[in-house]
């Protein structure tokens, strides 16, 4: 029937079309001499007898897996896949060892007994088949688990070939995922007792010295970088095939994503006294034929052709011919390559061979999964974030949200402990004493929520299962977790206490040194300071604030026999004792962090922060003039102190000391009308809506009475950007114009400030607002669509002030974006929206829509809840209603 047993034409497909990574073996046939009849009776007489297959994990541990007796390799597949929760299934395989101790991969579309001797007797694993070149095409943090874990496997079977050092550094790494951070004693016995390397002995002392550097780093980053180093070695991801070429030279054949590879074994033999010899072995790749120089693959019995296009090698010399050991090798090679191009290079799933009537010449073997352009859309359109092994339980997802929080929290901390730190340093702009004042309070905070997310990243790891600890216990809760770091928060009670005088030095040393002042609003500039400055040095308060809150959800949700409740509610217990003994300074500094803002934006107002002013509410409303209604921004605050005085306009802000206030829609014929008398004067201000104008009286009428009651004075300040003597003065075009351009230039450098939105969006924004936002910080993974966009895009989303920041990961120092949320309306999508997905919520603001995808029910309604309390007026509420029980407890 001719000689020729199998070829395979390379498909020509544009350069760079497809990315893709390195790493296989081959696939089995029958073994030598074997025949069907025999393979089923190696499985069990009869067809009625079901198979019992035995699968070990990367992380090494071993299942079984019952089967029909006639079920195909995708079947075992797909039942390990199911158990596991592996999305991204592809880029992995089930390989047996077969007679000649050879590894080679599970074939999907034939049956288990026609591949395998005895299958009953045959250990089967899971193992990495297709490798991308960078570690950032893998989407789930799960994945990248798995990834790490190969590296680690090919690490101590000796077949990922690398010098000494990088050897040590990978298994530092590897160490610090198992164990966490360096301890001596806990390192030496770790290392014992695994065996990482096979030359560990020699180079224990070098993981371990490597092993000090990475405090803090979480599970997730030490996969990360496992895979970040190994991608760069020359042999990364490939399997070995011995071969010779037509001199007859050793030389190792490899598939990888870029095509095949020649490498050759090279010996060094190192010499020393007493006649001790060293050998170290390290492979070179000689050539690299990429798939877009190969034209087709074949072989012929032991000999494996490599037909390459004519004008790579000319048209005399267009076929390279390699011998391997037998046929069946030279057969397996072969696969490997087939499925290696088609993973990489083509866009989408061959189609399989159709079979001939009478007789065949070849192998009809096609690869028959998604390609990793298929892939990488699947995951993508089909909006999957990352599963745990136990997606059901709520409780996790209460834990996850510590987790996540936790994650943001440390970067807005690193703001300041790091970006703000350097930016100082380099110009020596501050102070030496406020440079103590200031960084020896937030450093030990800083030092100590680097071990707390590390703790709870660990937890969250082996609640998950994908964690490869060594030590086995109860992990799936997290309030022994709480209480101990609960409790040794108290011992930062006394800096969190002086935070009031850090925000408040750090403000007066700013008005009285230049240098800093530049430097100050210059960092402002920057991408790395999404917020006002000063907004960071609040997050320690405000921080125990949201793990009260958090731990009030666990304790709701657990029933009192739980295992985990007493740890909560202790825990609980500890948060809410150091919280209430720092409420009231976290209200006095929220309100001088805004007024020290609003003193940045305004244009001559002086003394804003002065001791015994509060600010109640900012926002646009439209004041009434000869010309119609003009917008103009307003400030509502109550002072202690003397009124502040109108020096002037234009370039001076219109200060009020109101006395009244009553709705005037009737009397002017304005929807939303309502008019405000002073001392100095009486102007006519309309709001966008009901709710709106309802929110301005109510503060308004509260400031006074507060007035009345106090002795204090209830100031209205306008915008000195867009200000009035009188109230239906007639107003000049410069004036006008110069007020919205000085508010658009105002805020350049971060247009998602509350007066630019406000501004920009017609609404308004209170204290409470502000509390209540704070209580409701929030992040995590989110999927995000367009209106009119086919496909979900990963992010990391953070929430705050107002606003959705999204990030690529949650490693980022910076956004990507912003989306400030006042105006918005959340609701869940309708019919028109073709939305068939769970656990999604639409963002709209006019013709401004936007779709989120959430991973569970618990992580949706939490998105949905502090979305609505920031987005739609009606969401937030106002500072003169108190809050029922009811209310208090949607608000927490």
């Amino acid at each position: 029937m001719g000689e020729i047993e199998g070829t395979y034409r390379s498909l020509q497909t544009p350069a760079g079309t497809r990315l893709g990574a390195q790493y296989n073996t081959g696939i089995s046939t029958l073994e030598p001499g074997q025949s069907l009849g025999s393979a089923m009776g190696a499985g069990g007489k009869g067809h009625n007898r079901g198979l019992q297959i035995r699968v070990q994990g990367l992380d090494d541990a071993q299942e079984f897996y019952d089967l029909e007796s006639k079920a195909d390799g995708q079947t075992l597949y797909s039942e390990v896949l199911r158990r596991i929760n592996l999305i991204e299934s592809d880029y992995f395989g089930l390989e047996f060892q077969n007679l000649q101790m050879n590894w080679v991969w599970l074939e999907p579309t034939k049956l288990v007994v026609k591949q395998v001797r005895r299958p009953m007797n045959t250990l089967f694993r899971l193992s990495v088949k297709f490798f991308p070149p960078d570690p950032g095409q893998l989407q789930e943090e799960f994945t990248r688990y798995l990834f790490s874990l190969q590296i680690k496997r090919d690490l101590i079977e000796g077949r990922l070939n690398c010098t000494e050092n990088t050897a040590a550094l990978l298994a530092s790494h590897l160490v610090q995922s198992e164990i966490g951070d360096y301890d001596d004693i806990a390192d030496r016995e770790f290392l014992k007792i695994n065996k990482l390397l096979p030359y560990q002995e020699r180079v224990q002392e070098k993981i371990m010295e490597i092993h000090r550097r990475h405090i803090g780093q979480t599970p997730a980053e030490t996969d990360f970088q496992v895979l970040e180093i190994a991608r760069k070695l020359e042999i990364y991801g490939v399997r070995f095939h011995p071969a010779a070429d037509r001199e007859g030279t050793k030389i190792n054949l490899a598939v990888a994503h870029m095509g095949l590879c020649c490498v050759v074994t090279c010996i060094y033999v190192c010499f020393w006294f007493l006649f001790i010899f060293f050998f170290f072995f390290f492979y070179t790749k000689i050539n690299t034929f990429n798939w877009s120089k190969i034209r087709k693959l074949s072989f012929k019995r032991k000999l494996f052709l490599i037909k390459l296009h004519p004008e790579v090698h000319g048209p005399h010399q267009d076929t390279l011919e390699f011998l391997m050991g037998s046929r069946d090798q030279c057969k397996i090679f072969w696969k490997n390559c087939v499925e290696h191009h088609s993973f990489f290079r083509l866009l989408d799933q061959p189609q399989p061979k159709s079979k001939a009537i009478f007789f065949s010449r070849g192998s009809s073997f096609r690869y028959s999964g998604r390609t990793q352009k298929q892939l990488v859309e699947y995951v993508r359109d089909s909006g999957i974030l990352d599963h745990p092994l136990y997606p059901t339980d709520k409780a996790y997802f209460i834990a996850k949200e510590i987790l996540t929080t936790e994650r943001t929290y440390l970067k807005d901390l690193e703001v300041i402990t790091v970006w703000f730190r350097s930016a100082v340093i380099k110009e020596n702009a501050m102070p030496e004493g406020l440079m103590t004042l200031l960084f020896s309070n937030i450093d030990p905070i800083y030092e100590f929520h680097r071990g707390f997310l590390k703790e709870i990243d660990q937890r969250l790891a082996l609640w998950e299962g994908r964690s490869n600890a060594h030590v086995k216990g109860d992990y799936q809760r997290i309030g022994d977790v709480m209480l101990r770091n609960m409790s040794a928060l108290k011992e930062f009670t006394g800096y969190l206490q002086k935070h009031d005088e850090v925000l408040t030095e750090l403000e007066k040393a700013t008005k009285r040194v230049k240098k800093l002042e530049t430097v100050y609003k210059e960092f402002e500039l920057q991408k790395v300071c999404y917020l006002p400055l000063n907004t960071f040095l609040l997050k320690p308060i405000q921080r125990l604030m949201h793990y009260k809150l958090i731990l009030e959800r666990l304790c709701k949700h657990y029933a009192p026999q739980h295992r985990d409740y007493d740890d909560c509610k202790e825990a609980l217990k500890e948060v809410a004792e150091i919280a209430a003994q720092l409420q009231s300074s976290l209200i006095r500094l929220e309100n001088f962090q805004k007024l020290t803002e609003l003193q940045r934006d305004l244009i001559g107002i002086e003394n804003l922060t002065a001791p015994g002013r509060e600010f109640i509410r900012e926002g646009c409303l439209y004041k009434l003039t000869k010309k119609g209604l003009q917008q103009r921004m307003f400030f509502l605050n109550v002072s202690r102190t003397d009124p502040l005085s109108l020096t002037g306009r234009p370039l001076s802000g219109l200060c009020l000391n109101v006395l009244q206030v009553e709705e005037s829609e009737n009397e002017w014929s304005v929807p939303h009308c309502f008019t405000i008398y002073s001392a100095q004067r009486t102007i006519v201000v309309a709001a966008s809506s009901k709710v709106e104008m309802n929110k301005w009286i109510e503060d308004l009428n509260m400031a006074i009475d507060m007035s009345k009651k106090c002795q204090e004075k209830s100031d209205l300040l306008l915008d000195p950007r867009s200000s009035d003597e009188v109230s239906l003065e007639q107003e000049s075009e410069d004036d006008m114009n110069s007020s919205r351009c000085s508010l658009d230039k105002q805020s350049h450098h971060r247009a998602n400030t509350t007066m630019h939105v406000c501004w920009h969006r017609n609404t308004s924004v209170s204290m409470s607002d502000h509390s209540l936002a704070v209580e409701n910080q929030l992040s995590g993974y989110l999927l995000r669509k367009f209106k009119n966009s086919n496909g979900w895009q990963k992010l990391w989303v953070v929430f705050t002030n107002f606003c959705l920041f999204f990030y690529k990961t949650h490693q980022d120092d910076f956004p990507l974006a912003s989306l400030p949320l006042l105006g918005y309306t959340v609701s869940t999508p309708g019919d028109s929206d073709s939305i068939h997905k769970e656990y999604v919520f639409k963002l709209q603001f006019k013709s401004h829509v936007y779709f989120f995808r959430a991973e569970s029910e618990y992580t949706f309604e939490r998105w949905m809840e502090v979305i609505k309390s920031a987005a739609s007026s009606a969401g937030r509420m106002s500072l003169l209603v108190p809050k029922g029980p009811a209310e208090m407890n949607r608000g927490s």
